[in-house]
């Protein structure tokens, strides 16, 4: 693997970047496919929208001189032959499906980003000894079919096949069913491939390296998460009539409840986080005291034994809390993942390309799952960020610069290169 430092005898030189204006331009005609409704778009996994957007990234590798392989989870594969046959690709990539209400650049400035790697090596006349595939991931989002990170789970062996086909979305469609409606299940079984290395570019989604004034993050670490369901449960009765010291609010449970989750995160800094979302009350009327509510805590940090104390935490202070005030509490974990590591070889290459380049940079850890999470499981794998606007992302608001957009592309064009040894 690549070591950490700006002379590496594989590294590509300073003066060697990527086409910033055609990646720019790739964006733009992608966000043409499923757009939204204030700007950003609405290319949701196994939709028309999603086909349409994997048929334009298929000419492209086409026409790049890729060929294209396809999983039977519709996972895609454009692959750049190397100068060795027996020398186990480089993979690049992340997704091209989008929130509902999305941005133009989750995702898909990872995929559009490695594809613009293989036109600028054709354009240099650059050829490396490790081939170079460019992957587009299936629903990564995970908000049309749950859970996220969906087909690399699979390719991962976090999921069966079997179970991730039966998911169904909200109209009751089953995902196994949709993937073959739009003519995307391949013949090649999903997880058979080998990696050398593994890269994902992706726009930080949160607001620190536009703070810190850093045109690039390199990814030393995943978050770990948890999410724990919870049910908090009291007495409807009237608003109006109830005596105050009469009362069993579940309500007021969730309060005292949403107030611990913040402290447990404020006390685990840095790199801790937590907070209430999903919340169901019952039975949700103006003049009944709830009598039930049901919601989720998302907890997560990059340390394993951080992660569990904060839990652990959570799991002797939440019923203590509904006890004194006279509800009844229950929790179960219904989401969990461990924080990943990434490869110290790839975030060096990563490290060195920014050095090399000029760029400013930090290492920073992401807060939001991808799919290098679970390939990192696998195979030596690293991440590149580069800032977006107000740290604002699954939001059709989200942005960043064409400028932010190619140093990113720069720093993988060149770990990239550098991990799949040119030829010289």
């Amino acid at each position: 693997m690549p070591a950490d430092t700006v002379t590496a005898p594989n590294a590509p030189g300073e003066n060697l970047k990527i086409n910033g204006d055609r990646l720019w331009d790739s964006l733009m005609e992608m966000a043409r496919i499923g757009p939204g409704v204030a700007g950003g778009n609405n290319r949701q996994t196994l939709t028309d929208a999603d086909a349409e957007g994997r048929a334009l990234f298929r000419r492209w590798c086409e026409e790049a001189g890729c060929t294209m392989g396809l999983d039977t989870m519709g996972n895609m594969f454009a692959r750049r032959e190397g100068t060795d046959p027996d020398a186990l690709p480089v993979y690049v990539g992340s997704h091209l499906d989008t929130q509902p209400t999305g941005g133009k650049y989750d995702g898909v400035l990872g995929v559009l980003g490695g594809l613009e790697i293989i036109r600028s090596l054709n354009d240099l006349g650059i050829k490396t000894k490790h081939p170079i595939v460019v992957t587009n991931w299936t629903n990564e989002e995970g908000t049309r079919f749950a859970p996220a990170m969906l087909a690399s789970g699979v390719f991962a062996g976090k999921h069966s096949q079997d179970w991730a086909y039966a998911r169904v979305d909200a109209e009751g469609k089953r995902f196994g069913d949709e993937l073959k409606r739009i003519g995307y299940v391949g013949d090649e079984p999903v997880g058979d491939r080998k990696m050398h290395a593994f890269f994902e570019l992706h726009i930080e989604q949160g607001p620190i390296l536009e703070a810190e004034g850093k045109e690039i993050g390199v990814v030393t670490h995943g978050q770990g998460l948890r999410w724990i369901e919870c049910t908090v449960t009291g007495k409807e009765s009237h608003t109006g009539s109830t005596p105050m010291n009469m009362r069993r609010n579940a309500g007021r449970g969730l309060a005292r409840i949403t107030e611990l989750v913040h402290e447990i995160a404020m006390k685990n800094q840095p790199n801790a986080v937590g907070a209430i979302g999903h919340i169901d009350v019952y039975p949700n009327s103006r003049n009944i005291i709830p009598g039930k509510v049901v919601f989720t805590v998302d907890m997560r940090t990059h340390l394993l034994d951080k992660l569990n104390a904060m839990v652990a935490e959570f799991d002797e202070k939440a019923p203590k809390l509904c006890e004194e005030i006279g509800v009844e509490f229950s929790s179960e974990i219904v989401g969990q993942f461990d924080p990943p590591a990434f490869d110290e070889g790839c975030v060096g290459a990563v490290r060195s390309a920014a050095q090399r380049l000029g760029y400013s940079h930090m290492d920073i850890v992401s807060g939001a799952g991808h799919d290098a999470c679970w390939i990192n499981d696998l195979y030596p794998t690293a991440m590149v960020m580069c800032p977006c606007v107000d740290g604002l992302s699954h939001n059709e608001a989200e942005e960043i610069s064409p400028e932010w957009a190619a140093a990113g592309a720069n720093v993988l064009f060149h770990a990239v290169v550098e991990t799949s040894e040119i030829v010289r």
